[in-house]
């Protein structure tokens, strides 16, 4: 028997870690980094990393483009941190909210020798921690002794990269009936993934046939829209006219996916949305602030479908990439039922965005 924990349960204490403002070791063989959000670092913390080795904050290359940073390791920038430089300029790189007050942050020195992997797998963590895209890592010695002395959390490349490419399985943990507006006949799902990741629900309409493709819509949440009525996107009309549909049909599955603001968390949607105030669009807002276009997973919804027993569906959806994730990870799409509903003068543009940079059918 052993208690230690799994290379998985290591990696959602990281996240949390990250998110509190606490360092992780990430090593591969006798190479180590420590590692820390640029978002929740401190002064004192800086201090304590520069007492190490010179840092650097690693950039997604789509941060380092906005800030003409040198790009070496293909999809990141490690930018030296220099010692007159204090923690305002370090989040000033990370975060976009002032580059139109202060553009010239530099000059930047984007370091090009050594391996960029564990830097790399750094800001994969902290992407996954629902943080803004960027980490401030030092080189050290010893990585396991280093992280016991200092009682960190330690996660080694080999292990921790495959699960972090992987969707976590998804668990069956609840389910009761609820009869809403849409329809009496309503029931809740509730999946948790193994990762320590959000739980993820379905709203199950009726009693579909599982041999036969099943009206499903792949939501994503969308506190904004579906929530407080926002008039920026079309979530909140989608999400209730997929409902109606489901209803008027006696029969479907509406997925509500936690994966706000197309999977970077709503704080970032929020630093977007104030991007976007500033003249940006959506996907410039995104790729702004080190994201990309979308970066949601929409293989968790495959997954749920399967452990509820469906093998094809009618997709509610106006994105065609939802319709390639399913048919990729085995999810019959037999047909496309559109969803055009919730346009207004407030999200005109919001929708043309979409329409011309990532393809929706609108």
């Amino acid at each position: 028997m052993s208690l230690l924990p799994t290379t998985l349960e290591r990696i959602a204490r990281a996240r949390v870690d990250l998110r509190m403002g606490l360092p992780i070791v990430i090593y591969n063989g006798e190479h180590a980094v420590l590692a820390i959000a640029a978002e929740t670092l401190t002064s004192a913390r800086l201090k304590d990393l520069r007492a190490l080795a010179q840092p650097v904050i690693c950039l997604t290359a789509r941060r380092a483009e906005t800030l003409k940073a040198r790009i070496y390791d293909h999809d990141l920038a490690r930018i030296l941190i220099p010692q007159d430089r204090d923690l305002n300029w370090v989040r000033s790189l990370a975060e976009p909210a002032t580059d139109l007050q202060t553009p010239m942050k530099g000059p930047l020195q984007s370091q090009r020798e050594g391996d960029a992997q564990l830097h790399r797998l750094s800001i994969i963590l902290v992407k996954s921690a629902r943080l803004v895209p960027a980490s401030i890592c030092v080189p050290i010695q010893d990585a396991q002794a280093f992280a016991r002395s200092h009682d960190l959390t330690a996660l080694p490349l080999t292990a921790a990269e495959p699960l972090l490419d992987e969707t976590s399985p998804q668990h069956p943990i609840a389910a009761a009936r609820l009869p809403i507006e849409a329809a009496e006949h309503g029931r809740v799902h509730v999946f948790r993934p193994e990762d320590g990741g959000e739980e993820h629900y379905a709203i199950e309409i009726g009693r579909p046939d599982r041999s036969k493709p099943v009206l499903t819509r792949l939501h994503s949440a969308c506190f904004t829209g579906d929530v407080l009525g926002s008039l920026k996107c079309d979530c909140g009309p989608q999400l209730r006219a997929a409902l109606a549909q489901m209803g008027q049909e006696e029969a479907g599955i509406l997925l509500y996916l936690n994966q706000e603001g197309r999977g970077i968390g709503l704080a970032n949607k929020m630093r977007a949305y104030s991007l976007q105030d500033q003249g940006f669009d959506t996907v410039d807002a995104n790729h702004r602030l080190g994201f990309e276009d979308d970066e949601r997973d929409f293989r968790i919804g495959s997954n749920i479908l399967r452990e509820m027993g469906f093998n094809s569906v009618r997709l509610m959806t106006n994105n065609p990439n939802k319709i390639t994730m399913m048919e990729d990870t085995g999810i019959t799409v037999t047909e496309r039922v559109a969803l055009k509903v919730g346009e207004n003068p407030f999200n005109m543009n919001y929708l043309a965005t979409k329409a011309a940079k990532s393809g929706h059918i609108l």
